[in-house]
C-alpha cells in the first residue's frame, strides 16, 4: 500500500492539505470527495482517516490559516508608527503577495468558506467582518489625517479587495505581465486613487490663466 511521503520540513497532513486545496479550487468543496483526495495523493481512501477526520477538517485548516495570516499582518501594521498611506500600501502589497504565493488557499478562503460547519462558519464570518472593519478604520484615520480623499471607507475596502481579487484573471491568462510589474502597477493605481493630492499652487495658477 502506498504511503504519504511528507515534503521537506512538512508533515503528512501538509501533503494531504495541499492536494485537497488544489481539488477544492478545481472542483469545488462539495464536489470533492475523500476518495478524490486519496487518489490525488496515491493512497487508499481509508488510509486518509489515519490522518484526518473529514474533508471539513481540511477546509477549516485552509480557511483559518489564511485568515490568521491576514490578521497577524494587519495587527503589525496597526501597531506601527507609519503614516496611513504607508500602512495601506503595506496591506495592499501583502494581499497581492498572498494572491501570488497562496493563490489556491486564498481562493478557497474567499469562495469555499460558506461550506464550513458550525461553529466554525460563524467564527470565520466574524473574522472576515472584523478584518474589513479594521481595514476601514485605517482608511478612516487616513481621511481624518488628510492623507486620503473623502471616500467612504467601506466602499474603499470593497474596491481594494475586489481589484486585488482580479489577479485570478491574470493567473488564468498567458501572463504577458510578470508578477513584479503586476504588483507595482496595482499598488500605484490603487494607492494613487486613494491619496489626497492637492494641486500645487503653480498648477492652479496655470489652470486659471488658461481658462482666462
Amino acid at each position: 500500500m502506498a504511503k504519504i511521503i511528507p515534503v521537506k520540513n512538512g508533515t503528512r497532513k501538509d501533503v494531504i492539505t495541499k492536494k485537497a486545496s488544489r481539488l477544492f479550487r478545481e472542483k469545488g468543496f462539495t464536489a470533492t470527495s475523500m476518495r478524490d483526495i486519496a487518489e490525488a495523493i496515491g493512497i487508499e481512501a481509508p488510509s486518509l482517516y489515519n490522518h484526518i477526520v473529514s474533508k471539513n477538517e481540511l477546509l477549516q485548516e485552509i480557511c483559518f490559516r489564511i485568515a490568521n495570516l491576514f490578521t497577524t499582518h494587519i495587527t503589525k501594521v496597526e501597531q506601527s508608527s507609519r503614516r496611513y498611506h504607508v500602512k495601506i500600501e503595506l496591506i495592499i502589497r501583502f494581499h497581492i503577495k498572498m494572491m501570488l504565493n497562496e493563490s489556491e488557499n486564498v481562493y478557497i478562503s474567499d469562495h469555499e468558506w460558506r461550506h464550513l460547519p458550525e461553529p466554525y462558519l460563524s467564527n470565520f464570518k466574524n473574522q472576515r467582518r472584523t478584518y474589513r472593519a479594521r481595514l476601514s478604520e485605517i482608511i478612516r484615520q487616513g481621511i481624518n489625517n488628510k492623507e486620503f480623499k473623502k471616500i467612504d471607507p467601506y466602499v474603499t475596502v470593497l474596491t481594494l479587495l475586489s481589484a486585488i481579487g482580479g489577479i485570478e484573471s491574470w493567473q488564468r491568462s498567458k501572463k504577458s505581465v510578470d508578477a513584479s510589474t503586476l504588483e507595482e502597477n496595482m499598488v500605484k493605481l490603487l494607492l494613487e486613487g486613494l491619496k489626497n493630492h492637492p494641486y500645487p499652487v503653480s498648477e492652479i495658477q496655470k489652470s486659471k490663466s488658461t481658462n482666462n
